[in-house]
């Protein structure tokens, strides 16, 4: 596994997922051009997941070139770095954002007031994305 609790830098990694409220999510365009936008996430304890919009050109960015790279956000100097790279599939089997309970405990309160709650979230945020992370870089100067 790429994230290793029982290091300092593994260990730092995982408290950031579980804490840190969005990322971003960068992917490959068909032409090569890098595409990066913040996303909400879930650290599932083996992937990071994504409900992304089944309108966004990301989707058709990982039909083509499934490598990812995913940023938590610094601490707002430049320190505190933690970067994945990895690999992203679309899973349409996997459970909607109305009914996985753990992010709706993270996410609920803004799905209620800016996006119409769980049910029309799940309308529009219908692509599971799941990121299987490859490669960890930690930067906590």
């Amino acid at each position: 596994m790429v994230i290793d609790p029982a290091t300092e830098k593994g260990a730092h990694a995982l408290e950031r997922l579980a804490t840190s409220f969005a990322g971003w999510l960068t992917t490959v365009t068909p032409e090569g051009q890098p595409q990066s936008m913040p996303v909400w996430f879930l650290w599932t304890g083996e992937e990071i997941l994504v409900y992304g919009d089944h309108r966004a050109r990301r989707n058709r960015n990982l039909e083509s070139n499934p490598r990812v790279s995913f940023h938590l956000p610094d601490e707002g100097r430049g320190g505190d770095i933690v970067t994945f790279e990895g690999t992203a599939r679309v899973d349409p089997a996997y459970p909607a954002a109305g009914d996985n309970p753990t992010y709706l405990a993270k996410y609920r309160a803004p799905i209620n007031a800016d996006l119409g709650g769980p049910a029309t979230f799940s309308e529009v945020y219908s692509m599971p994305i799941l990121i299987t992370p490859t490669r960890m870089i930690v930067f906590q100067g």
